[in-house]
């Protein structure tokens, strides 16, 4: 038996696709809330289809089960229902009034159109949170674009800071290789979400919560938007080396490379004593960041002049004993070696009865009393339709056999 979680006790209708969506709807999961994955009669989560690469069964052959999918939805149970049919969108409402809270990812206004929007629910539950995740808002000239990751990293910012400089090898706009804006759009979801229980403690009543992907990228450039719209400076693309503190960079050493990386003056008289040279520190070249950062070619070579003659876990090692921030550049199947990976046991195994093993990533959030919960592995498309509404809504075999055969569920 699972100890009861944060949100033990709350019901969540996840009526999301691709990353976004899912990946918030699998946060409250991990936290416990129940949540069932309403997917489109037919077709699923468009994110089931995008690879390769695919799930590999006991005998190393592809399940045609998409990796990407596997990743934003455990702790879930699926359910595939037609709401364009009345009878689908009837069973929707009748889930909505069991529920606490709805999280959707359709174009703002789409399910509008099936009696299934955020004025026409509050009306049958008050108390209903439902969250609306978007490419651009629920509001504004762009808001019936479709949005995707890439598109919005490009539009907010992102790829004008990450890339080569110009004039270097491979210099031009360059993506974040991980989704970082459905990333933090789930995030501001889940977030927003928890926000809206807590204030429905108080009030006794729901609302409606409006997440776009373009305002939640942009709500993480941090010093990236400050740096303009209080300076009036373009940081611009700067490789590997961080905009604002030097040496903060990729170094090759004698087999591989490294990540140093020194934010503060004290960091780097460390550094420099354990490179060999103490008297960088004195150099006003070098003593302070700013002037680090003016000279950043020069202390850059001299850093790596230095860095010759020893190994990755040599430098990591002895830079970390010397507290000088210091780490390899792994691969995931470094990171699957790990000792820390390894000793905070980050990579979760669920059992699941058709795909066999599936692994995930732990939660970071680690409770002491209400511990995050792994419960479900990813499911197959609509693997738990009829457990689910005969738990819910007290649907017989008969009612369930006329849904089928009605092509609703």
């Amino acid at each position: 038996m699972f100890s009861p979680g944060a949100l033990d006790g709350v019901r969540v209708l996840d009526m999301t696709r691709v990353i976004a969506g899912p990946y918030s709807g699998q946060i409250l999961g991990d936290l416990g809330a129940e949540v069932i994955k309403i997917e489109r009669q037919g077709e699923g989560d468009d994110c089931r289809r995008v690879g390769p690469p695919w799930m590999k069964d006991e005998h190393g052959n592809d399940t045609g089960e998409s990796t990407y999918a596997q990743s934003v939805n455990r702790n879930k149970r699926s359910i595939t229902v037609d709401y364009a049919q009345p009878e689908g969108a009837q069973l929707l409402r009748e889930l909505v009034l069991k529920a606490d809270v709805l999280i959707e990812n359709y174009r703002p206004h789409t399910l509008d159109k099936y009696g299934l929007g955020y004025e026409d629910l509050k009306k049958i539950n008050p108390r209903l949170i439902y969250c609306s995740i978007s490419g651009f808002g629920q509001t504004g000239p762009y808001s019936t674009r479709s949005g995707y990751d890439y598109l919005v990293q490009a539009m907010a910012g992102v790829m004008s800071v990450t890339g080569p400089r110009d004039g270097e090898p491979g210099a031009g706009p360059m993506r974040v290789g991980v989704p970082i804006s459905d990333i933090c759009a789930g995030l501001y979801a889940a977030i927003g979400v928890l926000a809206a229980l807590n204030r429905r403690h108080v009030s006794g009543v729901g609302q409606h919560i409006d997440v776009s992907l373009f305002e939640a990228q942009l709500g993480a450039m941090l010093n990236t938007f400050s740096a303009w719209f209080n300076a009036g400076t373009q940081l611009g693309r700067t490789g590997n080396d961080h905009p604002s503190a030097a040496p903060y960079g990729v170094y090759e050493v004698e087999d591989g490379y490294i990540l140093i990386a020194t934010f503060n003056d004290r960091e780097f008289v460390r550094l420099a004593r354990l490179l060999g040279h103490p008297e960088w520190a004195e150099d006003a070249r070098f003593a302070k960041n700013g002037a680090r950062v003016a000279n950043r070619p020069l202390l850059k070579s001299l850093v790596a002049e230095a860095l010759r003659g020893k190994t990755k876990a040599e430098w990591v090692h002895l830079l970390n004993e010397g507290t000088v921030s210091c780490g390899p550049i792994n691969d995931m199947a470094a990171v699957e070696q790990d000792p820390q990976v390894q000793a905070r046991g980050v990579v979760v195994e669920l059992q699941h009865p058709v795909m066999g093993k599936v692994k995930t990533t732990a939660s970071p959030m680690r409770f002491s009393e209400s511990p995050v919960t792994y419960r479900i592995a990813p499911p197959l498309t609509g693997e738990h339709t009829a457990e689910v509404l005969e738990e819910w809504l007290g649907l017989g075999a008969e009612r369930l056999a006329q849904l089928r055969a009605a092509n609703v569920i």
